[in-house]
This record gives structure tokens, sequence and C-alpha cells, in this order.
């Protein structure tokens, strides 16, 4: 799903609001999200997941083509954990019993 996909399914099941405040309301989330990471805050939205920012140290690495060894510096980078509740529809997107891959092993 796209950002524009997201406005769509928000303006569908908001029919009392216009599209363009749908569009304003998803920027501004997103936006709020990124100067929150962006001030080393961590998110948490229950039942979907927590974002948050890691610090990924200095490091040795080497160029692919050549071998050469080269040197990669500290970054800060976000990661997203996923909620319990998420993990779950995701991988037993029905709702029913285990997913269709365990039966047929088990079987």
């Amino acid at each position: 799903m796209t950002k524009s996909g997201l406005i769509e399914k928000v303006a569908e099941q908001t029919p009392h609001i216009s599209k363009k405040d749908t569009e304003v309301v998803v920027n501004t989330i997103f936006d709020s999200m990124t100067d929150a990471l962006k001030e080393g805050a961590r998110i948490e939205i229950r039942g979907f997941g927590s974002f948050q920012v890691k610090l990924r140290e200095a490091r040795e690495g080497r160029n692919p083509k050549t071998g050469e060894e080269v040197q990669i510096p500290a970054k800060r980078t976000p990661f997203f954990k996923v909620g319990k509740e998420l993990k779950e529809m995701v991988d037993n997107p029905a709702g029913g019993s285990a997913p269709r891959a365990a039966e047929d092993s088990a079987a």
C-alpha cells in the first residue's frame, strides 16, 4: 500500500471529511512521527508495533568489487519492531486455526 492508497482508504472510512483534509491528517501523522524519530523519541502504537532509533557503531567493511577494506561510520537508523497482535494477524489472516503451511507439514 502506498501513502496515496492509505489516504484513499481513510477517505472511504470517513465520508464526512474531505479527501484534502484526510491527506492533511495523514501527512501530519507521518510528519509528527518523523520529527519524533529525529529527536530520538520512541513511538509505540499498541497492537501495531514500535519505532525507535538505534545507533549502529562504526565498523570495517569491504568493497565487494575490489575486496578493499572500508571504514563505515557510525550512524543512527530507524528500527521497527512489530507488535504481537499484528504479528498474529499477518501469520493467520483468516483468524482461524494455524497457518496452512503448518497444517500441511503436520499431515
